[in-house]
């Protein structure tokens, strides 16, 4: 007796590429350029406090392991979206001095960071730029938070 082959499972890695496909188009696509060449922030009020806390988190400890903890000055446009409060707070745990006036009382160099949050086929699509290196991530959202949904996705400009 000869068994099939269920095609259902062909489809897996199908969705998979379609969705990485999807999610490099949506990280490197076309989008509103702020000061400095970085793509203006922006992030869905739908994204809950918790998810928002777990997304920030996990990308604020990436962007550490790519500038080094807390020793630099970052700049945040203002933004009272719960992912917004949510990166400062990650950023300051991180011991990074935050600004959203984009001045600094020092004189200390600042390094502008954008993000945008992209809800996409059940996930959504996180994404830090600053003007040396860039973050990408889907995550699924949970009752309690975000878990990774995809690996790290890292851009470094020279």
């Amino acid at each position: 007796m000869m068994q099939t082959f269920p095609h259902y499972l062909l489809l897996r890695p199908i969705r998979a590429l379609a969705a990485t496909c999807t999610f490099t188009i949506l990280l490197s696509g076309c989008q509103t350029m702020g000061t400095g060449g970085l793509v203006a922030s922006a992030a869905p009020t739908e994204v809950s406090g918790p998810a928002a806390s777990a997304i920030a988190g996990d990308m604020v400890s990436r962007l550490a392991e790519q500038i080094g903890p807390g020793k630099a000055t970052v700049g945040l446009k203002p933004d009272t979206s719960p992912f917004g409060q949510a990166l400062e707070t990650a950023l300051k745990g991180w011991g990074y001095a935050v600004v959203t006036n984009q001045k600094t009382d020092s004189g200390a160099k600042v390094i502008p960071l954008a993000y945008v949050i992209v809800p996409f086929d059940g996930q959504v699509l996180a994404r830090l730029s600053t003007d040396s290196v860039e973050l990408g991530r889907a995550y699924t959202l949970t009752a309690s938070g975000a878990t990774p949904a995809s690996a790290l996705s890292l851009m470094r400009r020279g």
